[in-house]
């Protein structure tokens, strides 16, 4: 039975989780911890800082290493918990791929339609509110905020916006930094 949910949590959340991964992290929260148990918020925000260090979208990572906890806790062996990985990655990019095909058939003929733009720029406000969610979310009491925190976030936020620092570079000083301020 956890396979058949497992299936339709990820369609689901492929469906209906607009504007990226960050914006899908609250709808993936609310199903797989608050919902079904699969996984502990604690575990939740691991997956997440472990997706957003990864390559690749942070939808589909987490989705991978959802799908293997989520059927490992369920008592299945390292093979079938590997399945689960796969099963729950190809959910979520099921219907990404179905709407991307029929919408690139259609697109072509109607975009210069004033309502599509405009449909456009009413989805762009409403998709910066999903990631807003998505980081508080993230600001739970597994996750204590203190000073060192503070300072992490702006000279990390600076060091990206106006030196214009390579990301993996700023993961690889945040991490140094993480080591020196908490270890």
């Amino acid at each position: 039975m956890i396979w058949l949910k497992l299936f339709y949590v990820y369609l689901k959340i492929g469906l209906f989780g607009f504007g990226g991964g960050y914006a899908m992290l609250s709808l993936i929260q609310d199903e797989v911890v608050d919902k079904y148990g699969w996984i502990s918020s604690q575990e939740f925000t691991d997956i997440v800082a472990i997706s957003q260090m990864t390559p690749g979208p942070i939808g589909i990572n987490s989705a991978t290493y959802i799908g293997y906890t989520a059927i490992h806790n369920a008592g299945y062996s390292a093979p079938y918990s590997i399945l689960g990985s796969a099963l729950a990655t190809f959910a979520v990019c099921l219907p990404s791929f179905i709407l991307v095909l029929i919408v690139s058939y259609y697109f072509v003929r109607v975009k210069n339609n004033k309502y599509i733009e405009a449909a456009f720029t009413g989805l762009r406000p409403a998709t910066v509110g999903l990631i807003a969610a998505a980081a508080l979310t993230l600001m739970n009491t597994e996750n204590f905020i203190d000073y060192k925190s503070f300072l992490l976030f702006a000279a990390a936020f600076l060091l990206t916006w106006k030196v214009k620092l390579h990301p993996i570079l700023m993961i690889i000083i945040a991490g140094a930094a993480g080591i020196l301020l908490y270890a």
